[in-house]
């Protein structure tokens, strides 16, 4: 397997080049921890002793190589990502939290880097429902 020899970033994707020469790039919404982070953040990385790995320790965030061989790209457009674009004032953090699920996989399904099934639709749905419900009552 290929090794990491240099990471950066740009406004919106994260590149790696690799000691066969191969350059390969993921959007951030495929590491929403990434995503959120600052310059300086995202600056301060080790690449594993292997190098197949990257590790920021400040936002304890791990990215192995084989992630950058996914060329699956994000749909932005897609209904979950519609709801919260509408409601952008929704703490993602704190529906994940109510759902029982963790953070970064609503992100993704956000960002559109993972498909959620219709159940699970429903189930991000009927937070927000519930969530509105609570609303009402003030």
């Amino acid at each position: 397997m290929a090794k990491i020899e240099k990471l950066w970033f740009d406004s919106d994707r994260i590149w790696i080049t690799t000691d066969e020469g191969q350059t390969l790039s993921r959007p951030l919404e495929a590491f929403p921890t990434l995503k959120d982070a600052t310059d300086t953040q995202r600056s301060t990385f080790k690449i594993g002793r292997f190098g197949n790995t990257i590790r920021w320790e400040e936002i304890d965030e791990d990215i192995h190589i084989s992630s950058f061989y996914d060329t699956e790209e994000p749909d932005y457009d897609n209904e979950i990502a519609r709801i919260f674009r509408r409601f952008p004032q929704l703490n993602v953090s704190e529906v994940a939290k109510s759902m029982g699920i963790h953070k970064s996989l609503l992100y993704k399904y956000i960002y559109g880097m993972k498909r959620p099934s219709e159940q699970r639709k429903a189930q991000i749905k009927e937070s927000l429902h519930l969530l509105g419900q609570e609303l009402m009552a003030v």
